[in-house]
């Protein structure tokens, strides 16, 4: 049986919300320092790492044109898009990849404003992109003061 856009629709909503998600072994998740990813194309073995709770604020279906279908995603932070397809194929009792990702938005940035696409990259349109940075570029530093191990002394710390 093919996978109908109804079938897609009524599983999307099993990913929206609060979920448990399985990190995917080839990502930037460490193991005794080292990405798992690198561990594995040594050759050695690695476990997966165990679900973990991860927040999808909406999921959408954007295209269905069997067998790809787009989606529009808005997630919190350590989401993976991969592993969430592939869910959506195991849920639908079949296989699914990702052929193509976007990322269109980080925190307060969106590709649409921020990105400066390539016959802009010139000194001029680089600079006038930062000009919203200017007053953090041009204000004071924030400074800590540390105690030391030797009475008297402080460090002072700029970030």
């Amino acid at each position: 049986d093919q996978v109908t856009k109804g079938d897609l629709e009524n599983v999307l909503q099993k990913f929206t919300g609060d979920i448990m998600q399985v990190p995917p072994l080839y990502s930037a998740l460490k193991k005794d320092g080292e990405r798992l990813s690198t561990l594995m194309k040594r050759g050695e073995a690695v476990e997966a790492k165990p679900a973990r709770p991860v927040r999808v604020y909406s999921l959408s279906l954007q295209q269905f044109q069997p067998p790809l279908f787009t989606l529009d995603v808005e997630c919190g932070g350590g989401f993976y898009v991969r592993s969430l397809v592939n869910d959506i194929g195991k849920e639908l009792s079949t296989c699914a990849s990702v052929q193509e990702l976007t990322r269109t938005k980080q925190g307060p940035f969106t590709l649409e404003e921020h990105a400066l696409h390539e016959d802009k990259w010139t000194i001029d349109e680089i600079a006038q992109s930062l000009e919203h940075c200017r007053a953090l570029l041009l204000g004071e530093p924030a400074r800590k003061k540390l105690k030391t191990e030797h009475p008297g002394e402080t460090a002072v710390i700029c970030e």
